[in-house]
């Protein structure tokens, strides 16, 4: 496929503004709201928050890495980029929608590409209560936080975590704990993507939790719903050589 009209984005660090002026001075710079494809520069934080901020706008994302680690991204090159664009491969994320009612009665939805994550605020442990399609599967998680998270982020917090990391094909979730004290022994769960997911905050006032949605924090919540966003499909483009579904497979066999 051809792109005539592409948006370069940049981070504020001087390695990706350096990126930005040469791709600049080679192709031009289409406004987004005109572009055919957006192509990120920067780590993979700001590949996230590009990915959130014009999620909206139905047309592929392609990120080049001028961050540090850049799981989302490919290698940065100013040669040949209509043709790395021409025979990049598609992976389709599927984001996951939060609804978090707070203590104060008040309701918050957020949009999570790599995971919806629960963290007590102070120096007690949470407790809370899990359950899946309308059935309490934990009555009583004591725990540091616990999480939902998705393929593409299975390999950020979740894996940090002591998580699964997930293939994009699998068509599961990832459920799990942060420093779990009760029940002790339990490490998490795999969900199908189409499951209903309910953490309810015990004895919040004492053992006040945020729930974080990827770029989004709401504090002293007391009720958390999780679902896939089926309205939401997010196209990234990677080089073939370097396409995510390898790369998160790979992952399984670093030691």
């Amino acid at each position: 496929m051809a792109y005539d009209k592409i948006a370069f984005l940049a981070d504020r660090n001087d390695n990706a503004q350096t990126a930005l002026k040469a791709l600049e001075e080679r192709y031009g710079n289409a406004p987004v709201a005109e572009a055919d494809v957006i192509v990120g520069l920067g780590g993979d934080g700001f590949m996230l928050r590009t990915l959130h901020r014009h999620m909206t706008r139905n047309v592929p994302f392609y990120g080049m890495n001028k961050g540090t680690v850049g799981f989302l991204l490919n290698a940065f090159a100013v040669e040949d980029l209509p043709a790395r664009l021409g025979r990049a491969e598609t992976a389709t994320l599927h984001p996951l929608r939060m609804k978090a009612l707070r203590e104060a009665g008040t309701e918050q939805e957020a949009i999570a590409i790599n995971e919806v994550s629960l963290l007590r605020q102070t120096r007690q442990a949470a407790k809370i209560r899990i359950s899946i399609d309308g059935r309490v599967r934990i009555e009583e998680l004591i725990c540091d936080g616990v999480m939902v998270a998705t393929p593409a982020g299975s390999t950020a917090y979740n894996l940090s975590a002591h998580g699964p990391i997930l293939p994009l094909s699998a068509g599961v979730l990832a459920l799990t704990p942060i420093s779990a004290f009760r029940p002790r022994r339990w490490r998490g769960a795999l969900l199908p993507r189409n499951v209903h997911v309910k953490f309810e905050i015990l004895d919040n006032y004492k053992r006040p939790v945020s729930a974080v949605a990827d770029l989004t924090e709401v504090r002293e919540v007391v009720e958390v719903e999780i679902a896939e966003a089926p309205d939401i499909s997010l196209k990234v483009l990677f080089d073939p050589e370097h396409n995510l579904e390898e790369r998160i497979l790979n992952e399984q066999f670093i030691p």
